[in-house]
């Protein structure tokens, strides 16, 4: 029986490599600053090599996910790694990458109209293990399509993102996570006048193995900023994007 445990546990673990999803390793600095958003994860690491799933049906989603994405691969790019930004409508401005430590001139940007080529240049960037990171804006994807993606990442270790568009082509994927990234007015120090700093709601509707949770974050001097605590979604992942 005792053997029988030891195989199970082991074969979990594997399984969760295979995922992306790391064992710590003492020592390591594999952090993202995130905090108990990175805790919902199994072993409690933000998984990378793996695809996560961004809904953006709405022009101010998608421009609260760049910048919440930003954050991610400034530490993803540190080693002066490269990614790859597919878009039919680029809906980032290269320049405001610079507030969350990412520099333009390391995206390469490409533009496709079909949707049948950003799917195909999507999952051949994800093949490629020189690249830090892949980020695809896709109006839809399929169970079959995101599992090609999936299994891409497994064998080159990059991270990739894919940024949904329309919410009419809404479905079950196998990526290990699903996002939500929605603004938060921005709060200003001692009544100064202007603009403070970067605020989002950050939904983990959905996460392999893990926790889906709800929590307030900012972007403060180069660093993910817990604003509120945590607060489960459980249900909301579940009812509404099942």
């Amino acid at each position: 029986m005792e053997a029988k445990k030891d195989i199970i546990s082991q074969l979990k673990k594997d399984i969760l490599l295979w995922e992306g999803f790391k064992a710590p390793i003492a020592g390591a600095d594999d952090s993202f600053g995130l905090g108990p958003i990175e805790a919902a994860f199994p072993n409690g690491i933000f998984p990378v090599g793996a695809v996560h799933e961004f809904l953006t049906t709405e022009p101010e989603h998608a421009a609260a996910t760049n910048g919440f994405i930003g954050g991610i691969l400034a530490q993803l790019m540190r080693n002066n790694g490269v990614c790859l930004w597919i878009s039919k409508a680029r809906t980032v401005f290269p320049p405001a990458l610079k507030v969350f430590g990412v520099p333009p001139e390391r995206v390469i940007f490409i533009d496709l109209q079909r949707e049948k080529d950003l799917l195909w240049a999507t999952e051949e960037a994800l093949k490629c293990d020189g690249l830090a990171a892949v980020i695809a804006e896709l109006p839809g994807i399929n169970f079959t399509q995101s599992r090609r993606l999936q299994l891409a990442v497994e064998s080159s270790k990059v991270t990739g993102f894919v940024l949904r568009t329309d919410a009419k082509k809404l479905s079950t994927t196998a990526c290990v996570s699903r996002w939500q990234i929605t603004h938060l007015p921005s709060e200003l120090e001692d009544g100064l006048p202007g603009v403070g700093f970067p605020r989002w709601q950050v939904e983990l509707l959905k996460v392999r193995n893990g926790n889906p949770g709800c929590w307030q974050v900012e972007w403060v001097a180069g660093s993910f900023t817990l604003v509120v605590e945590e607060k489960a979604v459980t249900e909301i992942a579940y009812h509404q994007y099942a």
